[in-house]
């Protein structure tokens, strides 16, 4: 596999090229429970959940404000922060409606009822940051819980890149999305699959 390079960030061509679109009426938000650990946080996003307003915590189940206000809102595991997860399964900001787990930072930033958004980690998915050759390197990872957010990216031609064309912003900057998505669009497989 080659991998692309655009700036100084590595990326799988998986990537550029696969169709997704979240479906939480199938996935019923499992990105938010399935796992071992939350999600990795950087240090700016640690010391906002850490020190979380009333406002964020108000959303949240009695059983997650309890274990919050007992355990706080980051463990870390091997020199990473991330998320606490409740049984190390689910994230504590998570809570449930109607039968679908939502994000409470994604809710409360969308409400107004706080300044900061979820952590990137959680705006990238399925694209995780690693490092390679000291380096940022994108990877797609395939998750059978996002099946249907694949089927339906297809159906919608919505390319992953698009879909988290936003958060790539965030991290890297106007100027290396636009050429992300140049190289992408002139490359080979520039239609929706996967």
């Amino acid at each position: 596999m080659k991998l692309v390079s655009i700036g100084n960030v590595l990326i799988e061509p998986e990537v550029l090229h696969a169709a997704f679109v979240c479906d939480l009426r199938e996935c019923r938000g499992a990105c938010c429970i399935e796992g071992e650990l939350g999600a990795p946080l950087n240090p700016a996003e640690a010391r906002q959940l850490e020190d979380a307003p009333d406002e964020l915590v108000r959303m949240l189940p009695e059983k997650n404000i309890r274990y919050l206000r007992r355990y706080g809102a980051v463990e870390v595991y091997q020199g990473v922060q991330y998320t606490r997860t409740i049984g190390n399964r689910e994230c504590v900001y998570a809570f449930e409606r109607e039968g679908i787990t939502f994000c409470a930072v994604e809710v409360a930033f969308r409400e107004g009822a706080i300044s900061f958004d979820k952590p990137i980690s959680c705006r990238l998915f399925p694209v995780r940051v690693r490092r390679k050759f000291g380096l940022d390197y994108l990877v797609y990872e395939q998750h059978q819980m996002c099946r249907s957010a694949r089927k339906l990216g297809r159906e919608r031609r919505i390319k992953l890149l698009d879909y988290i064309a936003d958060a790539l912003e965030t991290v890297y900057g106007t100027q290396w999305i636009d050429n992300l998505k140049a190289f992408a669009d002139s490359s080979p497989k520039s239609s929706c699959q996967k």
